[in-house]
């Protein structure tokens, strides 16, 4: 297919998170090419920093969990001697050095997590693959965890890291498995509590089964809630998933024989990046989910049924349609959608596949730009148009917070929306206004009428062009490119 002289900041913009200086026309001589060239085995790139994985990871948190219980036993063991002292308000003897080594371990854990979103900007704000970026980005989203709750929040790096960026050009089925497994999910959707009634350990402790993550599995990260299941689905799926789990502090090495039996006893089997499965709290027996019966496997119970759902038609149907309105419009062309959906089908799920398909879709090349950017669109692709990444997360949380996209903060297991409806508001537009002119004063660009075609190239319109040229001050120019139509939808 022949290229137009807009494809090439169609590409950038639409399929990547926006043109770099010089980058339109570097792309131009294959504009197709050069998202085609991103589809490689090995996932998307990783940021530049260094990742503590989550075996590492693990050890902190199990360290930052000692400390709670440490501060809560300090507070029930001086309870008695506070209640008698003259002076109630004197600190308790033994509170403090718990309750601060606690605050300590929270604040580096979430300062790890802060200086994992700067790097993972800095990556979008650079990169020359951005269509590999947008793509892995888009897979994170679909299947959401959030630092909303701080147990999951203590993992978010390493979940994208580990479970979605080496998968997003391999099979969906195995996506799907290393995100489910994950120990920021299991956190995130509270599977670390499920525990079969009628499992080993159930049965002594009345256990309790936890649905959230069979319902989402479900629901939002596979066939979708119009394929047909019932509640009895939901709780087949719970029923098979549990003993997906984390390590726990009763799993730690002890010289201890007793505590080495009862170890033992609860037969934990390690997985990879955290993940255990704990026999002694799985359900045992058959499952029937969604018409198909599953038999008692333990472990590989869940996970078959995990992969017969990410194979099943109603998932490449569903998620086919959420990737046509991401990369083109929030009502995306039906000729699109089922282009998806064949190549999703036909190559039973290879991501890679679908990728190509996208690429190639004569849909995807329309001129016409109608996806409105989230707030983190357009934080990206300013800093991509000034040739300049963040340099510190303070005033990147700032400006994201402001504009209602807090870092790794996606407000349900749904994932930060995705429609102009939700972002294109009123004081939305404010806000994107304050943050455009802050930048604006700040900015080292000595042409911005220069700057304004390398970053949208033919896609800027001649009333833009003017009002650019025409601009009172530097400033008030690029406060004026920031905002423009062409700017703020891709």
């Amino acid at each position: 297919m022949a290229s137009s002289p807009t494809d090439a900041a169609i590409a950038l913009t639409r399929l990547g998170l926006g043109a770099r200086p010089g980058e339109i026309d570097r792309v131009a001589p294959d504009p197709r090419g050069w998202p085609l060239d991103q589809i490689r085995p090995e996932g998307a790139p990783q940021p530049a920093d260094d990742l503590v994985p989550s075996d590492r990871r693990m050890t902190e948190f199990l360290d930052y969990q000692a400390g709670r219980r440490q501060s809560r036993q300090a507070r029930r063991d001086i309870a008695p001697a506070a209640a008698q002292a003259s002076d109630p308000a004197r600190p308790a003897p033994g509170d403090a050095e718990p309750a601060a080594m606690r605050r300590s371990a929270r604040r580096d854990l979430a300062q790890d997590t802060a200086q994992a979103f700067l790097a993972r900007v800095r990556l979008g704000a650079a990169t020359d693959q951005g269509f590999a970026e947008r793509w892995a980005l888009f897979w994170a989203n679909a299947i959401t965890v959030s630092s909303v709750k701080f147990d999951s929040g203590a993992f978010i790096e390493q979940y994208e890291r580990e479970a979605i960026r080496p998968h997003v050009f391999g099979r969906f089925e195995d996506l799907a498995v290393a995100a489910e497994q994950h120990p920021a999910m299991l956190f995130y959707l509270d599977q670390t509590r499920s525990a079969g009634p009628d499992s080993m350990a159930g049965a002594r402790r009345n256990g309790g089964l936890n649905e959230n993550l069979a319902r989402e599995m479900l629901e939002l990260h596979t066939v979708g809630a119009d394929a047909g299941y019932t509640q009895a689905d939901v709780t087949e799926l719970a029923r098979a998933l549990t003993g997906w789990s984390v390590p726990r502090a009763q799993d730690r090495p002890t010289p201890n024989p007793a505590r080495r039996a009862r170890q033992a006893a609860r037969q934990v089997q390690p997985g990879v990046n955290g993940f255990v499965f704990r026999a002694d709290i799985h359900e045992p027996g058959a499952r029937t989910v969604m018409g198909r019966t599953y038999a008692e496997t333990g472990e590989i119970q869940g996970e078959t049924i995990l992969r017969d759902l990410a194979r099943h038609p109603a998932t490449a149907k569903r998620l086919s349609r959420r990737i046509a309105a991401h990369f083109t419009s929030d009502t995306p062309p039906e000729p699109l959608v089922a282009r998806l959906e064949q190549a999703w089908t036909r190559s039973d799920g290879d991501l890679a596949q679908v990728a190509r398909a996208l690429i190639e879709a004569p849909e995807t090349w329309s001129a016409q730009p109608a996806k409105f950017k989230t707030p983190y669109d357009f934080v990206v692709s300013t800093h991509r148009a000034l040739g300049a990444p963040p340099q510190t997360i303070q005033p990147l949380r700032q400006a994201l917070v402001a504009m209602g996209q807090p870092p790794f903060a996606p407000p349900s297991p749904e994932g930060w929306p995705d429609t102009a409806a939700d972002w294109a508001g009123p004081d939305a537009l404010v806000k994107r206004l304050n943050w455009a002119r802050t930048v604006a004063e700040t900015a080292r660009i000595a042409d911005v009428n220069a700057a304004a075609a390398s970053a949208l190239g033919d896609r800027m319109t001649d009333r833009t062009r003017l009002a650019v040229a025409r601009a009172e001050s530097r400033p008030e120019a690029l406060t004026l490119l920031l905002m423009s139509p062409e700017f703020q939808r891709r």
